[in-house]
C-alpha cells in the first residue's frame, strides 16, 4: 500500500497537476503533468518503471478542456501532428491554471521575453533573423 501512494507523489517541483484516483485509468498510479516555461511533460508512473512524453511549449497547438460531472479532461494537441496528450481525472480548477499556464508561456515565448527573442520579433515582421557570421 505504501509502495502506491509512493509511486503516485510528485515527480518534480513546480507546477505539476496529479489526476484523481477516483478517475478512470488512475486508480492505482495517477497520470501527472507537469508545465514549465519551457514543457509540458506528461507523466504515467507504473508498477515498475514510468511513462514520460515531453513536448516543447512551442509545439502545443491547443489546449481543450471537457468538463464533466465530477472530473475533466485535458486534451493538447500538437503541432506535429502526433497524438494529443489526453489527461482524465483533474479537478475543474486545475484543468483551467494548465490551459491558463500553457498560454502564458507561450505568450511569454513568442512576445520574446524567452528563448526566442529575434525569431518571433523577425516572425512578427515577417523577415528571417539575423545570423552571426565570424
Amino acid at each position: 500500500m505504501l509502495y502506491f501512494w509512493w509511486k503516485g507523489q510528485p515527480f518534480a517541483d513546480g507546477d505539476v497537476f496529479r489526476a484523481s484516483r477516483w478517475s478512470r485509468g488512475n486508480r492505482m498510479f495517477p497520470t501527472q503533468v507537469l508545465i514549465t516555461s519551457t514543457s509540458v511533460v506528461h507523466y504515467t508512473p507504473e508498477f515498475v518503471g514510468r511513462k514520460e512524453h515531453s513536448i516543447h511549449i512551442a509545439h502545443v497547438a491547443s489546449v481543450s478542456i471537457d468538463t464533466n460531472l465530477l472530473f475533466s479532461n485535458v486534451l493538447i494537441e500538437t503541432s506535429g501532428g502526433a497524438t494529443p496528450v489526453t489527461c482524465h481525472g483533474h479537478r475543474k480548477s486545475d484543468a483551467i491554471r494548465k490551459k491558463q499556464l500553457i498560454e502564458q508561456y507561450q505568450t511569454r515565448y513568442y512576445r520574446g521575453s524567452g528563448d526566442g527573442d529575434e525569431r518571433a520579433e523577425a516572425a512578427g515582421q515577417g523577415r528571417q533573423p539575423e545570423v552571426a557570421r565570424g
